[in-house]
C-alpha cells in the first residue's frame, strides 16, 4: 500500500439513496482508514465534481488532493444521463419522492414522443424544481419548499446538445441501476400508449434532468415524473471508470489506492498537455509568465493547455492568451 498522498480521481458509481455530501464522506472514511487522508495542515482535501442526487445513481467524480482544483471545472462540464418518464402524474418534486399534485388519464405513444423530442433538442429554457439547490435570495429552493414557501423559479437558459428514445413500454425493467448500461429494447409498437419511457440527454452544466421529464410530458398532452434517473458520464469520465462503494471499500482495508485512483490528468483530456522545461516550470510554479514562442513545441494556439514537466507530472493548468502564457490554476504535487 501507498503512503504517498494521493492527488487524483476516484469516479464512483453512485448507488440509490447515498448523497453526494455522503459520498464523500465514504472516500474519506477510506482514507483515514487507510493512512492516507492526514490531519490537519496536511489533511488531504476531497470534494465532489457535481451533485447527484440521492435518487439517482451513476457517475460521480470524487476529487482527491490537487485534483480538488479542477472541480469547479468539471462543474461546468456536459453530463449524460438515462432517465425514465412515468406518465399519468406529477409531483411536487418531479420525481418519486414527492406528493401527488397533479394526474392526467392521457398517455402518449411512442411516434408520439418521437415527434415531440426536437422541440427539447439544442437551446431551451427551463424552469427548474422548487425542491432543488438553487439559491434563492441566500436560501436554497428545497428548503423554501418545504418551509411552504411560495417560490417563483426563473427560467434559465441550458443546451441539450443530444436526446434519443432508449427503450419504451409499459413495464420497463431497469438493470442498469445495478450492472452497467444494458441496452433496453423497444416493447411496444409505435401507436401503442405508453405508461413510461426512457430517454437519453447529452446536457450542459445545469440542466434539471426532471424538469426536462416534466416538460417533455406537458408537450405530449400529460403529465409525467422522472421514476429512474442514472448518470452514465460526467465530463471525460463514463461508468467504465466507476468503481462500486463496495470496490472503494476494500481501500480502508488495505487495497492499494493506486488500483482505483485516476490521475489529476484524467479530468484535462479534452486539452492539449505540454511538457515544459524546469526554467519554465520552476516559473509557472512562482506564478510568473512565459512567452508562448519559448514553449517546447511552440503550440502557437490561443486557450487552456495542462503544462507539464519530466514527461507528463502536471505543474499547472495554463492559458495562453496573445503570445502570453498564464497560470490558471497551479498544482503542488
Amino acid at each position: 500500500m501507498t503512503t504517498a498522498k494521493p492527488h487524483g480521481w476516484i469516479i464512483l458509481d453512485k448507488p440509490l439513496q447515498l448523497g453526494s455530501t455522503q459520498a464523500v464522506g465514504a472516500v474519506k472514511r477510506n482514507l483515514r482508514e487507510a493512512g492516507l487522508l492526514g490531519k490537519g495542515k496536511n489533511k488531504l482535501k476531497v470534494g465532489h465534481g457535481g451533485t447527484l442526487d440521492p435518487l439517482a445513481t451513476g457517475v460521480l467524480p470524487i476529487a482527491l488532493g490537487e485534483a480538488t482544483k479542477l472541480c469547479g471545472r468539471m462543474l461546468d462540464a456536459s453530463k449524460i444521463y438515462e432517465f425514465t418518464i412515468g406518465f399519468g402524474s406529477e409531483t411536487e418534486t418531479l420525481d418519486v419522492e414527492g406528493a401527488v399534485t397533479e394526474t392526467s388519464d392521457r398517455r402518449p405513444t411512442l411516434a408520439e414522443v418521437e415527434t415531440v423530442l426536437p422541440q427539447f433538442t439544442g437551446p431551451i429554457e427551463q424552469i427548474p424544481p422548487k425542491y432543488s439547490a438553487l439559491k434563492i435570495d441566500g436560501q436554497r429552493a428545497y428548503d423554501l419548499a418545504r418551509a411552504g414557501v411560495d417560490v417563483e423559479m426563473k427560467l434559465r437558459g441550458v443546451t441539450i446538445y443530444a436526446l434519443a428514445i432508449r427503450g419504451a413500454g409499459n413495464s420497463i425493467r431497469h438493470p442498469e441501476l445495478v450492472s452497467g448500461s444494458p441496452e433496453v429494447p423497444k416493447q411496444v409498437q409505435d401507436d401503442e400508449p405508453l405508461e413510461e419511457i426512457t430517454l437519453t440527454a447529452n446536457v450542459s452544466k445545469g440542466t434539471y434532468i426532471r424538469s426536462l421529464a416534466r416538460d417533455i410530458a406537458r408537450a405530449l398532452g400529460t403529465v409525467g415524473h422522472v421514476t429512474m434517473l442514472r448518470r452514465t458520464k460526467a465530463g471525460p469520465f463514463t461508468l467504465k471508470q466507476a468503481i462500486s462503494l463496495d470496490k472503494l471499500n476494500e481501500i480502508g482495508k488495505g487495497a492499494d489506492i493506486k488500483e482505483y485512483l485516476l490521475p489529476l490528468e484524467a479530468g484535462l483530456d479534452d486539452i492539449p498537455a505540454f511538457d515544459l522545461d524546469p526554467d519554465q516550470a520552476r516559473m509557472l510554479r512562482q506564478g510568473l509568465t512565459l512567452d508562448e514562442q519559448d514553449l517546447i513545441g511552440n503550440p502557437a494556439v490561443n486557450g487552456l493547455f495542462l503544462a507539464t514537466e519530466n514527461e507528463g507530472s502536471p505543474v499547472a493548468l495554463a492559458e495562453i492568451v496573445d503570445g502570453t502564457v498564464k497560470v490558471v490554476r497551479g498544482f503542488n504535487m
